[in-house]
């Protein structure tokens, strides 16, 4: 089940404009809520119930299909993500060396759970397939940059967020 946000939605004027008129360039063709969605996702990096509502007036369809789209396909987010999207692989290699632990003390560590952004909009936590960094096990990604072999009862996790907290 997708999480929904519980950081407030601070869409700006020019999302909006450019969400509208999208809409009423395409809103009225058949099919349009896919794309739709998706465009709102590009525009706004997730789907929030206000943009939900925005795309459901936009292609004249019902508020509960548009949410029934937004939470079925994996593409979505409900929640937005951070400026720094840290990532922790939970294949197979990695759990075995302790990735669930270390999961766990991220959650811990930023006051968040898995799928959750923190309050400032800094840093958002997911639970990733694998990544195919399997030698390196465990490993989480901070956006592109991917650290391994981390001990959870280790200082480095407290290092590398302090390095993006900078």
């Amino acid at each position: 089940m997708k999480k929904i946000s519980k950081v407030p939605f601070k869409g700006t004027p020019e999302q909006e404009k450019e969400m509208k008129d999208w809409l009423c360039e395409n809103g009225n063709k058949p099919g349009a809520a896919l794309p739709a969605l998706q465009k709102a996702q590009e525009i706004y990096g997730y789907l929030p119930i206000e943009v939900q509502r925005m795309v459901a007036e936009g292609v004249n369809r019902p508020l509960e299909e548009i949410y029934g789209i937004s939470t079925f396909y994996a593409q979505f987010s409900l929640s937005p993500k951070g400026n720094y999207k840290i990532s922790v692989c939970l294949g197979t290699a990695c759990y075995v060396k302790g990735s669930g632990k270390i999961l766990e003390k991220l959650e811990q560590k930023l006051g968040i759970k898995n799928g959750e952004c923190t309050q400032d909009g800094m840093f958002s936590l997911d639970a990733s397939r694998c990544i195919g960094a399997c030698g390196l096990a465990p490993v989480f990604t901070v956006n592109d940059e991917v650290y391994g072999r981390i001990k959870e009862d280790g200082n480095e996790i407290d290092e590398i967020l302090a390095k993006y907290r900078g």
